[in-house]
Parts: C-alpha cells; sequence; structure tokens
C-alpha cells in the first residue's frame, strides 16, 4: 500500500508535478490535446459519508487534482474539494473575463476567497475545483535546474513529469498587441538574451506556455482528472474538512489516522461527517489523508486537527494531538512591486501576462498585464517579485470553523537582503515601465525621471510591497514533513502543495 513512496515508484513522475506546480504560474491546455472525460462529482456529501478509501486528497487544486488522478489508476480515491466546479463558469473559464473572479468575492462560495495578512496586503485563494489555477494569471513555465538540485529531486522523473503534464495541457500562446509590447520594453530594459518561445526558467526576456488556450478558453488542473481511473475516484465539491481523525491512545509514536471530518461547505460547523481510510486485510500499511489544500488551508487542517505547537491550542477547545512546532512557521510570500502605465482606467479587455523577464541570476521576475479593477474599468501595471524572499513570518488559527481564513503575516521586507533586493528590482521594473516602447503604444512622451537614491527605493518598497500571489510555507520539508512528505509523527498523513 505504499503506493506514493516517492523515491521509488513508477508513479512518481506525475504525483512530483503536483509539488513541483507550486512554484510556478499553472497553466494548462487546448481541447485537441484532452483526452477522456472527468471523474464521477457530487455535492451530496452523504454520498461519501460513512465510506471508506485507499486514499483521501484533501483539496483539488493544482497539486490535489494530478495526485489524485495518478493514485486512482491501482487505488480508490476520494477528492474532496471545498469548492464547487469551474465549468460551465464564464468568469472562470473564458479568457476575456480574465481577472473578473478577484473583484466580486464573498465569504463562503466565490471561487476566490479574499484574504488581509496582518501585514495589511490583501491577497486571495482559490476556492474551486483547480484551485488557483481558476484564479490566476495563468503563465506556465518550468521550475529552474538549480531549483530540482536544490530539493534533490530525481531530474529525469521530473522531465518525465513536465511531459506528462505539458503533451495533455499545455498551449501556445498569440500574443496580444499589449504582450508584444511588453516583450519590447523588457529588452530595452535590458532584460537579455531573448530566449523566445521556452518552458524553462531561464535568464532573459521569454514567452511562456499558457493555461488559455487559442480560444480564450481557461484550462485549470482539474483538467488533469480526466486522467484519472473513472471506476476508482470520486470527486466531492462544496465540502470543507474540518479535521482529521486519529485512532490511538494519544502517544505519538503511536497516533495513527482513521479519516477525515468534513462539513457541507454552506452548511454549519455543528453538522459534520465522515470518510475514512481502508483498513486492508493482510497488509502492514494503510494508505494516506495526503494534504493538498494550499500554504493557508494544509497548516490550518493540522493545527484544527491538534498538531502543532502545543501553546497554540490553549485558546480553542482543540485536543492536542502532536507537539509538532513547525507547523505554520516559515511562511513567506514573494514581495511585488507594481508599477501603473496608464494614466487613467480605460474600458479595455483584460490581458493575462505571456511574456516574462528573469533577471539578476533568476532573482527577479517582471510580467505585464491588463487586469480589471471594476466590471467597466481596466488598469495595465508592469509587475515584478523577488524570487526565494529570506523574510518569513507564520500563520496561526483565528476560528475553529474551517471555512474561515487563519490569521497569517508574512512580515515582507523584513529581512535587509530582501529590501534590497526590492531597491534593485525597482530600478529595473522603471526601466521597462518607463520605455520608449511602452510609451509610445500608450501615446505619450517617453519619460527619463527614473529613481536614483537607494534610499528612496527602499521607501518605496516598504509603502507600495503587494504579493504576487505566490505564498508558500507551513508545512515545510524537514520541519513539518520528510523528504517523502509525510508528516513527522503521524501515521498515514502527508502534506504535499505550496506549504511543504
Amino acid at each position: 500500500m505504499e503506493a506514493i513512496k516517492f523515491q521509488n515508484t513508477v508513479h512518481h513522475d506525475r504525483i512530483l508535478i503536483a509539488f513541483i506546480f507550486l512554484f510556478v504560474d499553472l497553466s494548462l491546455c487546448s481541447p485537441s490535446q484532452t483526452q477522456g472525460e472527468l471523474p464521477y462529482m457530487t455535492s451530496d456529501v452523504k454520498e461519501v459519508a460513512g465510506k471508506s478509501f485507499d486514499y483521501i486528497v484533501v483539496g483539488g487544486g493544482t497539486a490535489g487534482c494530478p495526485l489524485a488522478a495518478t493514485l486512482s489508476e491501482k487505488f480508490s480515491v476520494l477528492l474532496i474539494e471545498r469548492g464547487g466546479s469551474p465549468y460551465g463558469n464564464p468568469w472562470v473559464m473564458e479568457k476575456r473575463y480574465y481577472g473578473f473572479s478577484l473583484i466580486q468575492t464573498d465569504e463562503f462560495s466565490s471561487v476566490a476567497q479574499d484574504f488581509k495578512s496582518a501585514d495589511g496586503v490583501r491577497n486571495c485563494r482559490g476556492r474551486v475545483l483547480g484551485g488557483s489555477s481558476a484564479i490566476n494569471g495563468g503563465f506556465y513555465s518550468r521550475a529552474s535546474e538549480d531549483f530540482i538540485d536544490k530539493v534533490g529531486w530525481d531530474k529525469e522523473l521530473v522531465k518525465d513529469a513536465y511531459t506528462w503534464v505539458e503533451s495533455k495541457i499545455v498551449s501556445i500562446p498569440e500574443l496580444t498587441p499589449w504582450q508584444t509590447v511588453v516583450e519590447f520594453g523588457l529588452l530595452e530594459a535590458g532584460i537579455l538574451p531573448y530566449n523566445g518561445y521556452s518552458l524553462e526558467h531561464i535568464e532573459g526576456t521569454k514567452i511562456g506556455g499558457s493555461i488559455f488556450d487559442v480560444w480564450g478558453i481557461r484550462h485549470t488542473s482539474a483538467d488533469l482528472l480526466k486522467a484519472a481511473n473513472p471506476r476508482n475516484i470520486v470527486v466531492v465539491l462544496n465540502a470543507t474538512v474540518k479535521n482529521i481523525i486519529f485512532e490511538g491512545n494519544g502517544n505519538a509514536s503511536e497516533t495513527t489516522v482513521k479519516g477525515i471530518r468534513f462539513i457541507k461547505s454552506d452548511g454549519t460547523t455543528d453538522q459534520t461527517y465522515e470518510a475514512y481510510l481502508n483498513q486492508p486485510k493482510n497488509c502492514t500499511s494503510n494508505g494516506d489523508v495526503i494534504l493538498s489544500a494550499g500554504a493557508l488551508g494544509s497548516p490550518q487542517i493540522l493545527l484544527s486537527s491538534g498538531i502543532g505547537h502545543r501553546e497554540h491550542f490553549k485558546k480553542f477547545s482543540i485536543p492536542h494531538v502532536l507537539n509538532l512546532k513547525g507547523v505554520g512557521k516559515k511562511m513567506k510570500d514573494n514581495p511585488s512591486i507594481a508599477v501603473l502605465v496608464d494614466t487613467n482606467p480605460q474600458n479595455r479587455l483584460p490581458d493575462p501576462p505571456q511574456v516574462s523577464g528573469i533577471a539578476k541570476d533568476l532573482k527577479f521576475i517582471i510580467e505585464g498585464g491588463i487586469i480589471p479593477t471594476g466590471f467597466n474599468a481596466t488598469r495595465m501595471p508592469i509587475a515584478a517579485k523577488i524570487a526565494f524572499p529570506v523574510s518569513e513570518g507564520e500563520l496561526k488559527l483565528s476560528s475553529t470553523d474551517p471555512r474561515q481564513n487563519p490569521s497569517v503575516k508574512f512580515n515582507y521586507l523584513a529581512d535587509e537582503n530582501d529590501l534590497d533586493d526590492c531597491a534593485n528590482m525597482v530600478h529595473l521594473l522603471e526601466r521597462v515601465a518607463k520605455s520608449e516602447s511602452i510609451a509610445f503604444y500608450l501615446g505619450v512622451k517617453p519619460q527619463n525621471n527614473l529613481m536614483t537614491s537607494t534610499d528612496g527605493q527602499r521607501k518605496f518598497c516598504k509603502a507600495n510591497v503587494r504579493t504576487y500571489y505566490h505564498y508558500h510555507g507551513g508545512c515545510t520539508v524537514g520541519s513539518v514533513v520528510d523528504n517523502d512528505y509525510k508528516v513527522y509523527g503521524v501515521k498515514g498523513l502527508r502534506v504535499v502543495d505550496g506549504s511543504t
């Protein structure tokens, strides 16, 4: 039953891609490339309540969908997702409505869930099958070779993983006029060489893969479920996991996962349901509950289940199961700065990024788009982020209601190295935003009044830091999980997503 022993199984390749996805902007495919039908989906929690499965995957996002699809080849799988289906929703599926899902949110049902960090920076998380790949900018790129070396993955298996995904679902974009102008602006600013279309994460200016096909249809990670064995998988929508169910006597060395407890996402926290892991005969090991609920959701579920620093549970009536101090720690969000190149909002067609500039030994990543600020208004930002920030924060529970956001602080630019990097990034960002190419496109005179004071750039960073929506951490490898993504001290529990 050790089906996902990541170092040894033949399925490692497709499972591994679930984790790699969290380090890139996810994108998917064109209809002609996608095979198969979607598995059975239901929002009736009673259909699975009380039933048992070999594996239970919590979170149907960029990690959970390929995990569930892969495991279903040989095992029974329950995939449980707190949101609904992306299919049939034009705000999710159609490029012309890109960004609209981020400007109309509610507390419990919208496909994007707002949250504001304790730093005061607005952010959002996906709440729909497909996860944040249903609401993001859809730019697809592989991880760098240096990153793969750093985390110790098998290069050939990683390559196989990418090949599996890309052969099914990655599209080559057709550049819009604005994306072509952004491309010229990046080159004019000296972000070289020009790499053309490339899926590799390499220095210079390139066109990346896209989540949107040539018909302007978005393809989320939910499409990967078409590769699942339909006889072995059930997808439950609009169901939010409240906590993990354990069996044993409370001794950490004997703590074993039995299943999960969940609620209807539009119901009450008092009405709960349960699903269990199979207890196979003549087998020394059961399957796993795999948390793929994202950098906020996975640590939140662990804490709600009594796994975390003992001090954290004093104000909540949660039985303490395991004193794992790393849960919720090492939360990071890539600091971002955005510069608006247009002077006033206009009613333009939204335009997700298709081109990126990668500079300073892969440290800076710059893209431009057209995003809606209302239903009849858009703005044109050029945005940049710092890769691998040093500053880190912490996530804590704010409520025992699993539908509520946890409290998180990222401590943007708290480390001087991040602040210095941001100052350098602002200089490069300004060169792009004030390039002659962009000025010509907008019909304005080129501006040469670049910010030259390092002190001024640092102050600008502190005043204008925002998110690039690439937050991560909370269940990191070596702190909460081991190299096989097994939670320390618990049998039958793994975490595979952006939190690790």
